[in-house]
């Protein structure tokens, strides 16, 4: 059976959205033994080896020169700055906080998508957005510790937030020249070689931690680094930079959902409550009127065609 084009680009952003919300659970673990600039530079290295095998694999060549500069952006603000400062806020802020001030970023998103990739702005789109954001302070507030928030650790979950939108709108345009593969693996080798001043740390704090840490650390860098980020890419190819974002709305109800299972953190009414809202956003979002036939192309998708 042969699958259209949008139905498997929403299989490759329910994948990133799945192993995104595992990453969570995982950073929670290994960040009790490593630094944050030491975690983020394990995990690049561990998704740079293995994006390099599936080029050699693929036998992918350097990305196009037109592809450069969107490459080595995304991949110093969102593989590299993001990493680091999320984990360095994650220590400051408790779980809650962090998922409430990282989810302004689908808004930063479709704000600059409009603005510099000239994505549309659907009544639809803006609507699942409100519902998605309202559930994810819901969730923010509800799993919130006392006294668990700080200035430092909100200002580092907004600059997360911000490195994180600047990098996928500008990863957008360097899709229409190179691969999926090409962007995530380039890009999580530009975010490596940022980290390197960590490379002393690494290597201290990996003498001392216990094999559960380091498993999962290298399980951040294969799966929700190497592989979620690859299938992100080939569906963000495939759509708007402001669709994409909002989809990520569904990672604050999986992460409810996966630390229940495999935490046994049990969730509170209002936490299920402010899930549910996370999820109807995004089918709200990713829902398109009766009589769309298909959704509407950005500025830059329409000049492409125009010209061809």
């Amino acid at each position: 059976m042969n699958l259209s084009p949008s139905r498997l680009a929403a299989g490759a952003a329910s994948v990133t959205v799945v192993l995104w919300a595992s990453a969570f659970v995982s950073i929670r673990s290994a960040g009790a033994a490593y630094s944050p600039g030491a975690l983020a530079l394990g995990r690049l290295l561990a998704g740079a080896v293995a994006l390099g095998a599936l080029c050699l694999l693929r036998r992918e060549g350097w990305p196009p020169r037109a592809a450069w500069r969107g490459i080595a952006i995304s991949g110093v603000l969102w593989f590299g700055f993001y990493m680091v400062v999320l984990n360095w806020g994650e220590q400051q802020v408790d779980a809650g906080t962090a998922a409430l001030v990282v989810n302004t970023g689908p808004l930063l998103i479709a704000l600059l998508g409009a603005r510099l990739l000239g994505d549309a702005l659907p009544p639809r789109l803006l609507a699942g957005l409100a519902v998605s954001f309202a559930g994810a302070v819901t969730v923010g507030l509800s799993m919130s510790g006392e006294g668990g928030s700080s200035v430092l650790g909100v200002a580092l979950c907004l600059l997360a937030a911000v490195g994180y939108a600047f990098g996928v709108v500008a990863q957008k345009p360097a899709l229409a020249h190179a691969s999926a593969a090409q962007v995530t693996a380039f890009g999580c080798l530009i975010g490596a070689v940022g980290c390197l001043p960590f490379a002393g740390q690494l290597v201290h704090e990996a003498a001392r931690a216990p094999a559960s840490a380091t498993l999962n650390m290298v399980y951040l860098g294969v799966f929700p680094t190497a592989l979620a980020f690859t299938t992100w890419a080939y569906a963000l190819s495939r759509t708007t930079a402001s669709r994409m974002g909002a989809t990520t709305y569904a990672v604050p109800a999986l992460v409810v959902l996966m630390s229940w299972l495999l935490l046994g953190e049990v969730p509170g009414v209002l936490t299920l409550a402010g899930g549910a809202l996370c999820l109807a956003g995004v089918a709200v979002c990713r829902s398109r009127p009766r009589r769309a036939g298909r959704e509407t192309p950005s500025l830059a998708e329409r000049r492409r065609e125009h010209a061809s």
